[in-house]
């Protein structure tokens, strides 16, 4: 996805071979009209798949699905990290290890909104090691839902992520694929392809 790409180019800073810091338009500034094109991308990829719930975790995946959710006309459902007063009871969980903040949650899905009727794509922003990808998997296995696939907002090619899900025969759709952060400088897989 071009647009995705030249506003990584544009906008993002890379803080280390391991990190690309995108909160200028995605992690906690959110532009909607590139939101409102990835959401239209994601619909299109899973257009016949017959999808009825979108599942995400928040914070950061919710932009990107709710976008999702309109152009494919179904409820977006997102993951909590934490617990609250009225998400206590009947719930699907999974522990999820985030690599950037170095922490490890607890989420959840409310059994009411995930059931073995609904066939779900997940949505997220990055897909590096894969293990938030991983946890919604797993509540989506736990609630007996059928699995379309990922979307994956930006895809950190050099690390496992795809491999693990790839292993598991699940299709991943990734907008803007990263092959390295090396020396300050973000460089997308489909460049390299092409020798560009």
């Amino acid at each position: 996805m071009k647009l995705l790409q030249k506003k990584i180019e544009e906008e993002g800073i890379v803080l280390s071979s391991n990190v690309l810091k995108v909160d200028a338009f995605l992690n906690h500034q959110i532009d909607p009209q590139l939101m409102k094109e990835i959401g239209k991308e994601f619909a299109y990829r899973f257009a016949n798949e017959g999808i009825t719930k979108i599942l995400t975790i928040e914070s950061s995946g919710i932009s990107p699905a709710l976008m999702a959710g309109l152009y494919l006309e179904t409820p977006v459902i997102f993951a909590r990290k934490k617990t609250s007063l009225t998400l206590i009871n009947d719930l699907w969980t999974a522990e999820v290890h985030s690599f950037t903040k170095n922490e490890t949650n607890k989420i959840a899905v409310s059994k009411h909104y995930l059931t073995e009727r609904d066939r779900v794509l997940v949505i997220d922003d990055f897909l590096a090691n894969g293990q938030a990808v991983l946890g919604l998997i797993n509540i989506v296995q736990q609630a007996g839902s059928s699995l379309s696939g990922i979307g994956i907002v930006i895809e950190k090619s050099f690390q496992n992520g795809r491999m693990l899900l790839e292993e598991m025969n699940i299709r991943v759709e990734s907008l803007a694929r990263v092959k390295s952060l090396e020396n300050g400088k973000v460089v997308f897989l489909e460049e390299e392809a092409v020798g560009i």
